[in-house]
């Protein structure tokens, strides 16, 4: 659990719950002016200018969301954050301040929460994010980790799922499927140690994957990059779900389908060596696994110039007029129905590969 295997752990009781959060956010010094007080007070002061204010939450539950047995605590801490913040990114706004409530038994000493800290530390120095306050709780379930991510966007900058029109261009960043498949190998090496707990794996293959996996980005630069193109999307997402379900929310709340071609997906080739590892279609794990929190949105057909040669973006398909054709297209003539399968089974069990 911990990197420091210093033997002595100091519990939380010698604390007290106020104690604590001072211990762990003493670190945490405001930089933005949009935040006027933070830590330390019955609340937060926040001035959010003449911009509108945009509020986002995500929990994060040990077991469910993610495994202790393979997830470094500090790494945990940083990608709470950046989920955090990749919600506020895809609605084209930027993000500020985030208030943390971790609920935890027991079992977790001080030493524990620290390194989850240092990471949340780390992410909001690295984005200029504020921690502008919080709570702890006793757990008897675990550790438990919520987020509250506060921004801020002018009335005009803000894109929502709604706004995608016919023949608008469906466009992503980066590329997808890393977290997922490095998630594939966690597990994997995870059964392999439980039978034989002296046998040490060999990852230097998957580093790429893994990190999409344990550290993740926030892709913040997105907005000042679509802006210095002047392009503004007509709707926006991030792909936290999986690709298919994504698409799929667009689709519902722009009433729009959607035509998406399989070969112009874009997959790091750790995606695909690993993909043919397992026996898995690298494209399955793209649609229905998740957690790459790239942003997923559509542009007006006649901004395809402007983006077309960007390294940061590509374009896998368009929006058509009717809603309930949202099909991916595989060679020249095959066009198969778009199904999600995401990450839906958070609310039965723990994640596994898609069907």
């Amino acid at each position: 659990m911990l990197d420091n295997k210093n033997p002595y752990k100091t519990s939380i009781s010698e604390y007290g719950e106020f104690g604590l959060i001072d211990h762990l956010t003493n670190n945490f010094i405001p930089k933005n002016t949009s935040t006027l007080k933070g830590v330390g007070d019955d609340a937060a002061v926040l001035d959010p200018k003449d911009k509108k204010v945009l509020v986002s939450t995500d929990m994060l539950l040990e077991n469910i969301h993610f495994n202790l047995a393979y997830t470094p605590l500090k790494h945990l801490g940083y990608k709470a954050v950046v989920i955090g913040l990749s919600d506020l990114v895809a609605m084209n706004a930027t993000p500020e301040q985030i208030l943390v409530s971790i609920a935890v038994s027991n079992r977790f000493p001080v030493e524990a929460l620290e390194e989850i800290y240092t990471g949340m530390h780390l992410a909001c120095k690295h984005y200029s994010i504020d921690l502008v306050g919080g709570d702890t709780a006793s757990s008897h379930l675990g550790l438990v980790i919520n987020i509250t991510t506060i921004g801020y966007a002018h009335k005009e900058e803000i894109v929502y799922r709604k706004g995608a029109q016919p023949n608008d261009l469906l466009v992503v960043s980066g590329d997808l499927g890393g977290a997922y498949f490095g998630l594939q190998v966690l597990e994997r090496e995870n059964s392999v140690f439980k039978v034989n707990p002296n046998l040490q794996p060999d990852l230097s293959s998957y580093t790429y994957i893994l990190e999409r996996q344990l550290k993740p980005e926030a892709r913040t630069e997105i907005k000042s990059l679509l802006k210095e193109m002047d392009i503004h999307p007509t709707s926006m997402i991030d792909i936290s779900d999986g690709l298919a379900s994504e698409i799929i929310h667009l689709s519902q709340q722009s009433k729009v389908g959607f035509s998406i071609y399989e070969e112009k997906i874009p997959m790091d080739s750790q995606v695909i060596t690993t993909a043919e590892e397992f026996g898995i279609n690298p494209v399955t794990g793209v649609l229905n696994g998740g957690e790459d929190y790239e942003i997923l949105f559509t542009i007006p057909i006649e901004d395809h110039d402007k983006i077309k040669h960007n390294p940061n973006f590509t374009i896998i398909g368009h929006a058509t007029e009717n809603q309930e054709n949202v099909l991916i297209t595989k060679g020249n003539t095959q066009r198969i129905p778009l199904n999600a399968q995401g990450w839906d089974a958070h609310f039965s069990k723990s994640k596994q590969a898609p069907e």
